[in-house]
């Protein structure tokens, strides 16, 4: 026992002095070790501002190598660039394995044929005008049926039933009894005559009646007309009152074909179209109609109004309630725009219609949100109004994944958007307010021109189209702002008509700029494309800005001794909204010019 204690003495003693050891070695060391260390801890500090992302979520941004805390991958080294994504919550960066992963397709907006078709559903329907109703001209019972089951066919004039009548047997008695003294009460022979006439009874019938001097106790029930009996009311022994339905007869050689149109569709539809369709129950046979009638009114539930085409039926191969497939060739009206996009392209939330329009020359996959316009739909197509142009290139594929990944990354998105700067104003008052600009132009081209008079005499445009600007629909904080702008406006051009040199004119049409883009960003314009130009030198270095419709730089801070001084700061679409935080969806690229 003595020995183990000795020996964990021993053991102690050693270690302590091992340690004692290597501290005096650390004390010691070299200087050439020291420098390697201060080497090693500087590259440690260069390393410090690598920036580690994972691949499927761009959104991870470390500051070491590691796992995504998301997946679980290992993280790759992210560049140290400044991305397009970063000038805009608007834009999300994406890398190029995070779009292959998400299967990420994108096409170029074109333009779609002035003629398609409409692929709509629909229903068979009997032609109403060929219903008829056989009912009871007088009172009696039914004695006879020739008519025994529903669907059977029947000729005009073709017997259906007989019926025995008491009230008709009176009357004939009546109409002998009168035809004997004719000569001395005609009056009475006449009002016996007009009793059967009211029961129906022809002129023959009534003759044939007088001629034979005999009673006839069974009338025959005659069909109006032919056709199919889609309705037997009555049986064998029956009592039936006037007027009561004994059968309903309906004509199939002509048949309606309801189909359901949405809002969306209407526009293209008119009366006169010819409509192509297939039948279910037809299948291999095509058939033709043509559209007579569009229901004036949209169908509460369905969102839709009906659309009723004529098709012939002489083979009655199209039968009542069969389903079918219809085709309405259509033509793009005039004024209607002519881009279109796919349908997989589109998210919607309530009233606003997102797409993703990839941005060009980034260097990782950069995809920019945009809210459009939309109008009808063409099958697989949507008609763009505004917001799109010809030539940019929008995600096709995959527009959920990359809409999930910016709500992810905190950016904005379908259900996350920022607030909007461009209120909600009537197209008349935008058509007014794109008057106004049409009158800011030439007084602007003129002080590009180094012209004073002609920029002066501009002015009386301006103030015409100003003095045009209607109200009355305009409410709330639309109204507000716009009294404000109008006053804004108003002195403005009161300052540049008083202005003395071309100096001063150009000092107050800055004014007047600012209140003109704030015109288009607050109310927008009836212009497929405008520009906010700025000019960094103007005023001493301070910079302004101005209106254009060109997107050639022409400065009129300077005219003609710094024409193409400035850049494009933003460029504004028809129809595209303006942000409170991000300008337009569309930023501007260009770089400043001297």
């Amino acid at each position: 026992m003595k020995e183990i204690f000795k020996n964990k003495k021993l053991l102690l003693i050693v270690l302590v002095a091992l340690t004692l050891g290597g501290v005096l070695g650390w004390m010691v060391k070299p200087s050439s070790g020291h420098q390697e260390t201060e080497e090693a801890v500087h590259v440690h500090d260069e390393d410090s501002d690598q920036i580690w992302t994972c691949s499927m979520h761009p959104q991870i941004r470390l500051s070491e190598p590691g796992s995504c805390p998301i997946c679980g991958m290992d993280l790759i080294p992210a560049s140290s660039k400044r991305s397009a994504a970063s000038a805009s919550p608007l834009m999300h960066e994406m890398t190029p394995e995070a779009v292959a992963m998400a299967n990420v397709h994108t096409s170029l907006v074109t333009g779609v044929s002035p003629e398609g078709e409409l692929f709509l559903t629909g229903k068979v329907k009997a032609d109403e005008r060929q219903l008829a109703s056989v009912t009871a001209k007088f009172p009696g019972r039914i004695d006879q049926l020739f008519v025994n089951f529903t669907g059977q066919v029947v000729r005009q004039g073709e017997r259906l039933a007989t019926i025995y009548s008491p009230e008709l047997v009176t009357a004939q008695k009546e109409l002998l009894e009168a035809a004997s003294t004719k000569s001395t009460y005609p009056e009475l022979y006449q009002a016996a005559r007009e009793k059967l006439r009211l029961w129906k009874l022809n002129e023959k019938q009534i003759d044939d009646l007088e001629g034979s001097g005999k009673v006839q106790d069974q009338f025959d029930v005659l069909a109006d007309k032919s056709g199919i009996v889609t309705q037997r009311n009555i049986s064998v022994g029956d009592y039936v009152n006037t007027g009561s339905v004994l059968f309903d007869i309906v004509d199939l050689n002509r048949v309606w074909i309801m189909i359901d149109a949405y809002e969306s569709d209407l526009p293209f539809v008119k009366i006169g179209d010819e409509v192509n369709f297939t039948a279910a129950g037809i299948p291999g046979e095509t058939f033709k109609a043509k559209i007579t009638y569009i229901d004036p009114v949209i169908n509460s539930s369905t969102r839709a109004a009906s659309v009723r085409a004529e098709a012939s039926n002489s083979n009655g191969e199209l039968r009542p309630e069969m389903f079918i497939n219809a085709r309405v060739r259509t033509t793009l009206r005039k004024g209607q725009s002519s881009l279109a996009i796919t349908r997989t392209a589109l998210l919607w939330s309530g009233k606003r219609s997102i797409v993703y329009v990839k941005v060009p020359d980034t260097e990782f996959p950069t995809y920019e949100m945009r809210e459009i316009t939309i109008g009808p739909r063409m099958g697989e197509m949507w008609l763009v109004e505004a917001g799109l142009e010809a030539g940019e290139e929008i995600v096709t594929n995959g527009v959920f994944a990359i809409d999930a990944a910016a709500q992810l990354s905190g950016n904005y998105s379908m259900l996350m958007r920022p607030e909007t700067k461009t209120m909600e104003v009537p197209q008349e008052f935008r058509q007014q307010m794109t008057a106004i600009a049409d009158a800011y132009f030439p007084v602007k081209n003129a002080l590009v021109k180094d012209d004073f008079q002609e920029a002066r005499s501009g002015l009386v445009e301006v103030e015409n189209a100003l003095a045009k600007v209607e109200m009355r629909n305009l409410k709330g904080k639309a109204h507000d702002h716009w009294m404000a702008l109008k006053e804004q406006l108003a002195v403005a051009v009161t300052m540049m008509k008083g202005a003395k040199d071309l100096e001063a004119l150009r000092q107050h049409f800055a004014m007047l700029s600012e209140s003109i883009l704030e015109v288009t960003e607050s109310f927008g314009l009836e212009k497929d494309k405008v520009y906010k130009d700025f000019c960094p030198m103007a005023f001493d270095n301070k910079g302004a800005f101005w209106l254009s419709e060109s997107e050639e730089i022409l400065n009129p801070y300077f005219g003609e001794a710094m024409l193409s001084c400035g850049e494009v700061k933003e460029t504004y679409l028809k129809g595209q909204k303006v942000f409170e935080d991000g300008g337009p969806a569309k930023q501007a690229a260009s770089g400043h010019n001297h």
